[in-house]
């Protein structure tokens, strides 16, 4: 009973969508409006002068994550337009079959040489019709609208100070930084005066006098220099009165005299 009712649930949901109107479009009979960043192949850019804007600098091949990229590179020479000396690409592939439409290719080129189109390659029945080699890269810039993105303005939009506000001085900011400007002649004027004013600090005390010479010693074998003759007598020895002096033990007391001479 199950089964029944779930087969007549699947009939009813066919039904409906049998109803429904179509939404596909056979393609490229009918082509849908794409939006602005759509983007689905490329193109290689003619310059302003008429000259080839790649100068084969191989920045796109070595970012590519797909390896999807090959160039040739041309010696260099003298433009026809411009008579300067230049690089050129003498080959150009790209190979759309395993692109996966990272846009790095256009975003490191030097002089916004290639860029993505808005329009896909029209569908084919081999693989080779697939590959964009430099004929078609050059004719898509003619034949297919282009995105707007080229790698000067994708890396403008990629820095980090877009967008950021200017910082807007204050109400009367202009007076007040004047006011303070005035104020620092000020200030360093008064710091001047006061230096000017303060007191020098006092000097050191003088250093003590220097001690009298030592007397001059002998050498060995010579006989020590002996002092001016002067009149002045000797002094005379003094006796001192006797002293007791208290045994240590007990032993009796004796009087021991003793004589010091008067300076």
């Amino acid at each position: 009973m199950g089964h029944f009712i779930d087969s007549i649930r699947a009939m009813g949901t066919t039904l409906r969508n049998f109803l429904r109107p179509p939404v596909t479009v056979e393609y490229p009979t009918v082509i849908r409006p794409r939006p602005e960043r759509h983007r689905v192949s490329f193109a290689l850019l003619i310059d302003e002068t008429g000259d080839e804007a790649c100068i084969g600098c191989l920045a796109c091949e070595r970012i590519c994550p797909s390896q999807v990229i090959a160039i040739k590179q041309a010696p260099k020479r003298e433009s026809k337009v411009t008579g300067k000396k230049r690089g050129y690409a003498d080959d150009f592939t790209l190979d759309l079959e395993a692109c996966i439409f990272c846009e790095l290719c256009v975003q490191v080129c030097p002089t916004d040489a290639i860029v993505m189109c808005r329009e896909p390659e029209v569908p084919g029945f081999c693989r080779e019709d697939l590959v964009l080699t430099m004929d078609k890269l050059y004719a898509n810039q003619k034949d297919k609208a282009l995105s707007w993105g080229t790698a000067g303005k994708l890396l403008e939009m990629q820095d980090p100070a877009r967008g950021k506000a200017e910082a807007k001085p204050a109400e009367g900011g202009e007076d007040k930084s004047a006011e303070a400007g005035a104020e620092k002649p000020k200030a360093k004027a008064g710091k001047a005066k006061a230096a000017k004013s303060a007191p020098e600090p006092a000097k050191s005390a003088p250093e003590p006098a220097k001690s009298a010479p030592e007397p001059a010693v002998s050498a060995p074998g010579q006989s020590a220099a002996l002092p001016p003759a002067t009149d002045a007598k000797p002094p005379a020895p003094v006796e001192v009165a006797a002293k007791e002096v208290a045994p240590a033990s007990g032993l009796p007391q004796t009087a021991e005299t003793t004589t010091k001479e008067i300076p």
